[in-house]
């Protein structure tokens, strides 16, 4: 029986793939809105032209997780716990985090609401917002309990098939290889007549950013993916155990051994990241093409509160009736899914930011505790959000996207890097620390995404704000 603090053997060659998972979290919790919604309108108004907005975005936010991820194996600890680290005056990166995330969690977690409220009352002869309300309380009752395992099951089976049937219809509708390789090569088309006839701004920014930040999940998404690591023990994280910083006098007693095995998880981290990304990108871009190839020609940019009806259209265009009421069905069940996996997450987050600001908060209540008052703070706004929004699910989608995928992505990628080359080698000792030194290879994809992200936010973002 091993001691509860020492770093387990690390699998290899094929064996690796039955320690496969915090990615298939991450990837089902992303794989919602972003890619139902956002990516199938892009499609429909700019056709097959933005695909690199897909693959650049998804590519540079695999960096960010990714090395996230590997400073969670080392050190057993979270994002936000890596965040406290930050040089400078105490805890300031984190309290940056806890204001933006608070605000932009309301709203993503609302917009997740309102539009599987849509897609619910599409299916059920209910209202929008009795079915958002009904998708809260659902979502709301699996997140307090921590039960998912049957939940996962049954709905990544629908989610499967409406994945299976988007892939189908883009292959149906492929473009050709010569357009579809010019969609690699930046460009921002201009937005069509007949969309600026239907009410969608000439600024094609408007559309694309909120792709952007969504794509591969936004802030919120990298930091829930060190927990999910957590959740699976890699490393030096110990399964399950939220909430607490990195043990600094057992990382000094790292032995050379140890430091090793940790190197094997790091590449299991590699592997298992990297599924999340293929799988995100492969079904981005599939959402993308069916929309070019299905809603284009028609001239339809599905918004408003008959947006669900409207993205069935991709499939009930192949299979009729019965098509697009699976396509409902499983869209429904990928972005309830997403919702469970936001309550999962956006608590656990949210609760990290408090108990490391907030101390006498932390002494007072205990990490569950903090996690539930979150819990029942966002069904309270949720529950507001859906009635009041129901008739502008898109808007609300594209504003939670800008703000949770963007607004400090930037900052993300920059400590992550300090958290990395700077902060984690002082807990070993010189000669641990030299083996666990990331390579440059990660330093260099941090220091891209903080560059492009930045120019977006810096330059973009604003003007699509005003």
């Amino acid at each position: 029986m091993l001691p509860e603090n020492s770093i387990k053997t690390p699998l290899t060659g094929l064996a690796v793939l039955a320690v496969l998972g915090p990615s298939i979290v991450w990837a089902s919790e992303y794989i919602g809105s972003g890619e139902v919604i956002l990516a199938t309108r892009n499609g429909a108004i700019f056709g097959t032209g933005i695909m690199w907005v897909i693959i650049s975005g998804i590519f540079l936010k695999f960096w960010i997780g990714m090395s996230g991820a590997r400073y969670t194996v080392c050190t057993g600890e979270g994002m936000i716990d890596m965040f406290a680290r930050m040089p400078g005056p105490k805890n300031w990166a984190v309290w940056i985090v806890l204001i933006a995330q608070f605000v932009s969690a309301t709203i993503a977690v609302g917009s997740i609401a309102t539009a599987s409220g849509v897609f619910l009352s599409s299916i059920l002869p209910i209202s929008h917002s009795i079915g958002g309300w009904i998708v809260t309380v659902f979502a709301f009752l699996v997140a307090w309990i921590g039960r998912f395992k049957w939940i996962k099951v049954v709905m990544s089976f629908l989610v499967l098939i409406m994945i299976m049937g988007v892939l189908w219809v883009a292959a149906i509708v492929f473009p050709g290889w010569s357009e579809f390789l010019r969609g690699f090569v930046p460009q921002i088309p201009a937005v069509p007549d007949w969309a600026l006839d239907q009410g969608i701004s000439d600024n094609p920014w408007k559309e694309i950013l909120p792709l952007l930040g969504w794509g591969a999940g936004g802030f919120a998404s990298q930091v829930w993916y060190s927990y999910w690591v957590i959740g699976a023990g890699y490393g030096a994280a110990r399964k399950d155990v939220y909430g607490r910083p990195a043990d600094i006098v057992r990382l000094k007693e790292f032995t050379l051994d140890e430091a090793k095995k940790l190197l094997g998880w790091s590449r299991i981290v590699y592997y298992d990241s990297s599924l999340a990304i293929v799988l995100g990108t492969a079904i981005t871009l599939g959402f993308m093409i069916a929309g070019a190839g299905v809603l284009g020609p028609e001239q339809l940019a599905p918004s408003g509160e008959h947006v669900a009806l409207q993205l069935s259209e991709i499939f009930s265009s192949r299979w009729g009736s019965a098509g697009g009421f699976l396509f409902l069905l499983g869209g429904t069940a990928a972005l309830i899914g997403t919702l469970v996996g936001q309550l999962a997450g956006w608590p656990r987050l949210l609760a990290d930011g408090v108990r490391i600001c907030i101390p006498a908060f932390n002494r007072k209540f205990k990490w569950l505790m903090q996690f539930r008052l979150f819990l029942a703070f966002f069904f309270l706004t949720n529950m507001i959000i859906v009635y009041s929004f129901n008739l502008r699910p898109v808007a609300l989608v594209k504003l939670g996207a800008l703000l949770d995928g963007l607004l400090l992505t930037p900052l993300q990628a920059l400590w992550i890097g300090i958290g990395l080359y700077i902060v984690m080698p002082r807990f070993y000792r010189p000669e641990v620390g030299k083996i666990l030194r990331p390579s440059w290879v990660l330093g260099t994809g941090l220091i891209i995404a903080f560059i492009v992200f930045g120019y977006f936010c810096i330059v973009q973002l604003p003007a699509v704000f005003r």
